[in-house]
């Protein structure tokens, strides 16, 4: 434990890092993987906007990018990192990398959510006279709103560990302390420490997302 105390400015480090890459993954990539599931969602056959292009487009797109090992997308995304001024490797580029891979991951997670709300629901909102994206705004999205806190939850478990992996490109994540501390110079409790704090990261967004949903539910 000793080495431990003496890497607690880089734990430190590594821990602001894992938090600030999370949160921002989890907000931006959120609210792409929002408006990309919520596009999947309407523009479907029987959808409230019903739209083939833009399913067809929609479909193509998150299904050619999702199975995308995160590690190789974090390295091909490097060049478009770069494109807009940011450099290939550390905390920018393991943000855009982030972003990218969990607005993806979150728009089928937001679809999924949206199929389970009552049709009948819909329906009604509109022989009420609500306009299409009135229902959508007002009507869908609250409806589905714990189930989504839910998705959101278990997205941001998946985020985490892309914060850890974002190590390999240079982010200072705790990723980058086990990486170069720890497994470079084979210490294990370097390793054993850094692991504990992201599972215990983990496991506080995971209370606080299954506490929020079930009080939404719960309305």
């Amino acid at each position: 434990m000793d080495r431990v105390w003496e890497l607690r400015s880089e734990f430190a480090e590594g821990l602001w890092a894992t938090l600030w890459l999370a949160g921002a993954g989890l907000v931006i990539g959120g609210l792409l993987g929002l408006i990309i599931g919520t596009g999947l969602y309407v523009s479907r056959q029987r959808g409230i906007v019903p739209s083939r292009p833009v399913s067809v487009v929609l479909n193509v797109l998150v299904n050619f990018m999702r199975p995308i090992p995160f590690i190789l997308l974090a390295i091909a995304l490097q060049p478009i990192s770069r494109y807009f001024g940011i450099s290939g490797i550390g905390n920018g580029h393991a943000l855009v990398a982030i972003v990218f891979a969990s607005a993806f991951g979150i728009s089928r997670i937001v679809e999924q959510n949206l199929v389970a709300v009552d049709p009948g629901v819909l329906e009604a909102a509109r022989a009420m006279g609500a306009s299409r994206w009135r229902v959508i705004w007002s009507v869908l999205l609250p409806e589905a709103l714990g189930p989504l806190i839910l998705g959101f939850t278990y997205a941001l478990v998946a985020i985490v560990d892309m914060t850890a992996i974002v190590g390999v490109v240079g982010a200072d994540s705790l990723g980058k302390v086990a990486l170069t501390y720890g497994l470079k110079q084979f210490d294990w409790t370097v390793t054993a420490v850094a692991i504990l704090l992201v599972i215990l990261i983990v496991q506080i967004g995971q209370f606080a997302g299954n506490a929020a949903a079930r009080k939404v539910m719960r309305r």
